[in-house]
């Protein structure tokens, strides 16, 4: 099994800067994938970013150049560095494992980012 914990959503104002991480606990293997998502209100939910164990990333053209997605070395946290913050970025960020092993998607429970105008 495997657990996701995120932290860091928060409020903060248009222009401004925030940091999301996520911390998975259990059996990770080397071929997971881990990243984020998100889901605005009334709105399906959405890639935002992706890294592979060997560092590989995806990025939604949405968030290119503002955001950054990175992975520790021990390779079971992964984080999410928002800047220049826009409040169509308003929605909850979920953390996601994809275990390609199997073809199975883990989900933490989500984080909050909310950006004023």
């Amino acid at each position: 099994q495997v657990q996701l914990v995120e932290s860091g959503g928060g409020l903060v104002q248009a222009g401004g800067s925030l940091r999301l991480s996520c911390a998975a606990s259990g059996t990770i293997f080397n071929t997971d994938a881990m990243g984020w998502y998100r889901q605005a209100p009334g709105k399906q939910r959405e890639l935002v970013a992706t890294i592979t164990r060997g560092g590989d990333t995806n990025y939604a053209d949405s968030v290119k150049g503002r955001f950054t997605i990175s992975r520790d070395n021990a390779k079971t946290t992964v984080h999410l560095q928002m800047n220049s913050l826009k409040p169509e970025d308003t929605a909850v960020y979920y953390c996601n494992l994809y275990r390609r092993a199997y073809g199975m998607d883990y989900w933490g429970k989500g984080t909050l980012v909310t950006v004023s105008s």
